[in-house]
C-alpha cells in the first residue's frame, strides 16, 4: 500500500506540454494572442498529464488559467483542472478523498538579459482540495528558473517541501528543454517538442525521463488546437493504478481558447 501511495504521488508531480504552467516564457509566434495585463484561457484535453504521468486515468481533462502581467516583468495567475489521481488512488488502497480538481497558484518575475535572451524566476503552489486521508498531504511548492533563447527554452524547478505526498522528498527536482518552431511558410503552425527529467531525492526508483513531439496551429490569434505524443521511460508497474499505466506512451489532443 506504501509503495502504491508513493508511485501515485509522483503523478502530479508533473510542466502539460506543460501548457498552462509554461505558456508565459514561451516565445510569442505568429497567431499567438498579443499580451495583455490580464488574460485568461479555457482548454479542453483528451487527457491532463504533467511531465508524461497521467492525473485523469486517460480521461478529458478542462481547464482554466487567469494571469496578470505587469509591464515591469512581475507575473501571477492560478490555473485549475479536474483530476483524478487522487481518487484513483485512494480507491486501489482501500480509503476515501473528496478532492477532485488541482488548483495552483504561482508569481514570478521575467525580464530580458539582452534583446534575445528572456529569463524567468519564480514559484508555484500545486493544491489539491479536499485530499482527505492522504498523509503527507500532496500539496506542493515548488520554485523555478526558466531561460528562453529564441524557440528554446530550459526549466528547472525545485521543490521546498515534501514532493506531490511523496514521505522524506524535499529537494526533489525536474529539468526540461523545450522547442517551440513556427514553420516559415505556415507561420500559424508550430511544431512543439520537449525532452526532460523528474528526480524524487531519496526515492530514485521513482525516477524518469520524459519525452513529447506534437503541433499546433492557430486559428485564430485566440483560438489554438493541437496534439502531440508523450512518453516516458518510467517503470510501469509502479505507475499502475487501477489497471490504468499512468506513464505510457499516449497521444494528446488539445483545444485552448484565449480571451
Amino acid at each position: 500500500m506504501f509503495r502504491n501511495l508513493l508511485i501515485a504521488a509522483v503523478g502530479a508531480a508533473a510542466a502539460a506540454t506543460a501548457h498552462a504552467q509554461s505558456e508565459a516564457s514561451q516565445p510569442r509566434v505568429v497567431g499567438d494572442p498579443m499580451p495583455k495585463p490580464l488574460s485568461a484561457s479555457i482548454a479542453v484535453y483528451s487527457e491532463y498529464e504533467l511531465r508524461g504521468i497521467s492525473q485523469t486515468s486517460e480521461k478529458p481533462a478542462v481547464q482554466g488559467t487567469l494571469d496578470y502581467t505587469l509591464p515591469s516583468g512581475f507575473h501571477a495567475g492560478t490555473f485549475v483542472s479536474n483530476s483524478r489521481w487522487l481518487k484513483d488512488t485512494a480507491e486501489q488502497n482501500g480509503f476515501s478523498t473528496g478532492n477532485k480538481v488541482e488548483w495552483d497558484v504561482y508569481a514570478g518575475y521575467r525580464f530580458h538579459v539582452t534583446r534575445d535572451l528572456l529569463l524567468d524566476a519564480g514559484v508555484r503552489h500545486y493544491d489539491f482540495p479536499s485530499s482527505g486521508d492522504f498523509d503527507p498531504k500532496p500539496n506542493t511548492t515548488e520554485v523555478y528558473l526558466g531561460a528562453t533563447w529564441g524557440i528554446a527554452t530550459v526549466r528547472y524547478f525545485y521543490s521546498v517541501d515534501d514532493s506531490f505526498g511523496v514521505p522524506d522528498s524535499k529537494g526533489s527536482d525536474y529539468a526540461e528543454l523545450a522547442l517551440r518552431y513556427p514553420i516559415p511558410s505556415m507561420p500559424r503552425l508550430t511544431l512543439e517538442g520537449l525532452v526532460g527529467h523528474q528526480s524524487y531525492r531519496r526515492h530514485g526508483d521513482l525516477d524518469y525521463t520524459v519525452w513529447k513531439a506534437g503541433a499546433s496551429y492557430a486559428f485564430t490569434p485566440t483560438l489554438r488546437a493541437g496534439v502531440y505524443g508523450k512518453g516516458t521511460d518510467a517503470d510501469s508497474a509502479p505507475y499502475t493504478v487501477k489497471g490504468k499505466d499512468w506513464s505510457k506512451d499516449r497521444m494528446v489532443a488539445f483545444v485552448s481558447y484565449t480571451f
